[in-house]
């Protein structure tokens, strides 16, 4: 057994542990990803093996909750691929609008970005009280974050040029105050956001969805994780809902696509279909 063969050995005893311990399961997550991003938080965590950090990781859950920061993907922009959000305001919004109550599931928030962004969609809409978000992430520190809707004041000046080819035509600076070097955004923007902690991996779905987001999680998956989150997603969306994924993901190939559409192609926004004879 050489090197490699040892540490992908000692990374598995290490991901069974997480799990077993702790409940976090990285098994579905692709090899290559995990691998770089836990031999780096090794390197920072003053262990000099796996063996040992598994067995500190079995009785620390503080640790353990450093590894999941470390290991899972944090880091979003307001306004991501603007062309998205610009078909999001053009070709979703106004089907959501025909909802008395919609409700939206942004899977894997990360700091709230996003879910900021939407919020800002809905309100120049005319929408942010007729729909309830839900917004989950593995990650409880960074849901934290998204809760305060704070960002780094030196991210605005793109976040604004984001905002525009998005299609935003207010002053972008009107959702926010400047504090301290960081950028607090109205907090009635989030008032009809709900933040939890959900594992992708292993929890069950929301009911009864007109909206999910789902963006550049799936890519660090292994196809048979994939698989499931994509049953999870098309078994809460109500037919003529709408599924978003990244840039780089797709359904093609998946056992739901027949069951979609892409509309505003390229943007990887799928539309659910009725069943025969229904009403679109």
């Amino acid at each position: 057994m050489n090197e490699q063969d040892i540490v992908e050995l000692e990374i598995g005893l290490l991901v069974s542990a997480v799990k077993q311990a702790h409940g976090y399961d990285f098994s579905g997550y692709a090899s290559a990803s995990l691998t770089r991003r836990l031999v780096a938080w090794l390197a920072k965590s003053g262990f000099d093996s796996f063996g040992a950090a598994t067995s500190a990781l079995l009785r620390d859950a503080l640790l353990c909750r450093a590894l999941v920061e470390d290991v899972t993907v944090n880091v979003s922009d307001m306004f991501r691929d603007p062309p998205f959000f610009k078909a999001l305001r053009e070709e979703v919004l106004p089907h959501l609008r025909t909802y008395p109550h919609a409700r939206i599931w942004v899977a894997g928030c990360a700091g709230g970005e996003e879910v900021t962004s939407l919020a800002i969609l809905l309100r120049e809409a005319g929408m942010d009280q007729q729909c309830r978000i839900y917004a989950t992430d593995l990650n409880e520190s960074v849901l934290e974050r998204a809760r305060q809707g704070m960002f780094e004041l030196r991210d605005m000046q793109r976040y604004t040029r984001n905002y525009q080819l998005a299609g935003g035509c207010a002053a972008f600076s009107d959702y926010y105050v400047a504090r301290y070097g960081r950028a607090l955004f109205d907090p009635g923007l989030l008032r009809n956001v709900v933040f939890a902690a959900h594992n992708l991996a292993t929890d069950a779905d929301f009911s009864e969805m007109q909206l999910i987001l789902c963006r550049n999680v799936m890519i660090y998956f292994k196809p048979a994780l994939k698989e499931r989150l994509l049953s999870l997603f098309d078994g809460c969306l109500t037919p003529g809902g709408f599924l978003c994924l990244g840039t780089k993901e797709t359904l093609e190939q998946r056992g739901i696509a027949p069951r979609y559409r892409e509309v505003a192609a390229p943007t990887r926004i799928y539309r659910k279909q009725y069943a025969v004879g229904a009403q679109a």
